[in-house]
């Protein structure tokens, strides 16, 4: 049974692949949590010499503008994969090599059919979180209950 078989009874299911893997992909999961980019607010205030009714000074504008994107982690859970692709980046971050273990990768989302939906690129990520489910000796496959990685720059490409 391939890793794909097991998820064919979802509606979805998620590809992780990561750059350099010499995995077709890394690892499938069933549920993603933080799909979320957020962009701080900057209010700039500053007096204007314009004089207004009575007022002896001049007028106070407020301007918001853009300021610094952050991006939630993303919590990948009921996962399963076959290579140790994962768990060695897991391992090295562990032990301190995390600068050099920052990865680029993919999320892609496809349906039942196996059709791609949606393909979301990251940057810069690394793991911050492996949680593994209670082991089956039936199986053949790692079960991975949840992961979750800190991403630098996450963005929805075509």
């Amino acid at each position: 049974m391939t890793d794909r078989e097991m998820l064919t009874n979802s509606r979805f299911y998620l590809e992780l692949s990561l750059d350099g893997s010499d995995e077709a992909f890394d690892a499938i999961f069933r549920e993603c949590k933080g799909f979320k980019a957020t962009q701080d607010v900057i209010e700039a205030c500053e007096v204007t010499p314009q004089k207004w009714g009575q007022a002896s000074s001049g007028r106070v504008v407020r301007t918001k503008v853009p300021g610094n994107v952050k991006y939630t982690n993303l919590i990948l859970s009921k996962g399963l994969s076959s290579s140790i692709t994962i768990w060695n980046w897991f391992e090295s971050v562990k032990d301190g090599n995390w600068g050099q273990q920052r990865r680029d990768g993919s999320l892609n989302i496809y349906d039942q059919a196996g059709d791609l939906q949606a393909r979301y690129e990251f940057r810069r990520a690394w793991p911050a979180r492996y949680s593994i489910a209670d082991l089956n000796a039936g199986g053949a496959e790692l079960e991975i209950e949840e992961m979750e990685i800190a991403v630098e720059d996450l963005k929805r490409v075509s």
